[in-house]
């Protein structure tokens, strides 16, 4: 492979690897944030157990989300130098924001809450929380609009020979990156609540602490649920600013080969991107693409073959990912509002509790089918219409990749089997159970 393919290849393995924790940072302290401020509110020691119990696995989660993080900024400038010598006044700009007010605040706040249970009043830990969610999902506004600057470049001008910012509001305020951060935590919220939903239903299914997993179950339900429904109604605007800004990737997510107006969807479908067409072609829903893209049964959706060969995304890749996210999209709806009318006779529902837990993964899964065809979809394009991938990497040597690649694997590995048993570990742990009075005051005598 030649040093473009594995400086790809090691990118793409340090993303994936960085996003099985992300997502769960993400709507996991906003849902501790709430089940603590109900805690607050009334005085429930369930919500305050709670609260603790997820509240731990976390901080596991953010633990190596911080370490995969760090790594993978570093990869602008160990392998694709060229790319951040480009766009580094642009691109570096919101890192720089991300990391000095995001980051910190994040770090910071998330260490008082650790340590601040029996230091500071209710409301003041509680706004704690309420601040780590806060940064945690600002952290991830500024680096999604950095690679939503990536997709659709704006407020910008090419100077010397690279690329200068000029107009840092349209940068942060242009619909592409609002509608891809929108999405991207709405995925997030998604995961986050099934992650709790499962975990309960476990220790639902084998009757330990069911009061407590029971409320548990219905706050990540409704946030699940709620966020679930979201995602598809947002999903299409997404899918709609497409066409405008990036055809030649919905071309490819849906495998349409000629130009046309009043294009229909076909429900089934295989691409056949060696002879450019499809092989197998099977229930049409006339003009359905051209509604979906444009809000317009007559319009017109340009197809790959407009495109040269060498500026089409990898179809069969973009194409598969899009079926199956959305496929994942529509089943967590369902799922969600089977358990949401279940929810009263929940402990009478034995089938669905293990569907509830085999379902963790599932998220896991959309969201990483949601930036393979984000990032797949763009190619070859590093930023879209601009720069090339294979003008972006570093001039070094296959092999030193190749070499840096394996360590990667290697310690990325090592970490996410630590990070997975601990998970593990204490979700089947649970909470920490309440002490008889007579052993809570011996604790308190030997503290």
């Amino acid at each position: 492979m030649d040093v473009v393919s594995l400086s790809r290849l090691q990118f793409a393995v340090a993303t994936y690897f960085h996003f099985l924790f992300v997502p769960l940072t993400l709507g996991l302290s906003i849902l501790v944030a709430i089940m603590e401020t109900i805690y607050v509110r009334n005085g429930d020691e369930d919500y305050k157990r709670a609260a603790k119990f997820w509240g731990k696995l976390f901080v596991i989660n953010f633990a190596i989300g911080i370490v995969t993080g760090i790594t993978l900024e570093f990869q602008f400038g160990t392998n694709w130098s060229r790319y951040s010598a480009f766009v580094g006044d642009v691109f570096g700009s919101l890192l720089a924001i991300e990391a000095t007010v995001a980051f910190f605040l994040e770090s910071t706040f998330i260490a008082v809450w650790v340590f601040g249970w029996k230091k500071l009043s209710p409301k003041a830990h509680v706004s704690c929380i309420w601040l780590v969610a806060l940064a945690s999902n600002m952290s991830a506004f500024w680096i999604l609009t950095a690679n939503a600057w990536m997709q659709h470049p704006v407020g910008y001008t090419i100077r010397n020979g690279r690329a200068e910012l000029t107009d840092f509001m349209a940068v942060v305020t242009q619909k592409f990156a609002i509608l891809e951060f929108i999405h991207t935590i709405g995925g997030a919220y998604i995961l986050a609540g099934f992650f709790v939903v499962g975990i309960s239903a476990w220790h639902l299914l084998r009757k330990n602490e069911v009061q407590l997993f029971q409320k548990s179950f219905r706050v990540a339900l409704a946030f699940a649920l709620v966020f679930s429904i979201f995602e598809i109604l947002q999903g299409h605007m997404n899918a709609e600013i497409l066409g405008t800004t990036q055809p030649a990737k919905l071309a490819a997510m849906e495998s349409h080969w000629e130009t046309g107006r009043g294009v229909a969807l076909n429900l089934i479908q295989w691409p056949d991107a060696a002879n450019e067409r499809n092989s197998i072609q099977a229930m049409p829903i006339p003009r359905l693409l051209s509604l979906l893209g444009f809000y317009d049964p007559n319009a017109e959706i340009r197809g790959l073959r407009e495109f040269p060969p060498d500026e089409r995304p990898p179809v069969l890749p973009s194409f598969l990912s899009f079926r199956a996210m959305v496929g994942l999209g529509f089943f967590f709806v369902a799922v969600t509002a089977w358990a949401w009318f279940r929810r009263e006779r929940i402990m009478n529902s034995p089938v669905l509790l293990k569907i509830l837990v085999w379902s963790i993964p599932l998220p896991y899964i959309a969201c990483q089918l949601g930036w393979t065809l984000a990032e797949v979809g763009r190619q070859p394009w590093i930023v879209y219409g601009v720069m090339k991938t294979t003008d972006a990497v570093s001039p070094i040597a296959a092999t030193q990749v190749g070499l840096s690649l394996i360590a990667f694997i290697l310690v990325y590995g090592l970490l996410g089997a630590a990070d997975f048993y601990l998970l593990f570990k204490y979700a089947r742990k649970g909470p920490v159970p309440i002490l008889a009075p007579a052993a809570a005051g011996r604790e308190v005598i030997h503290a």
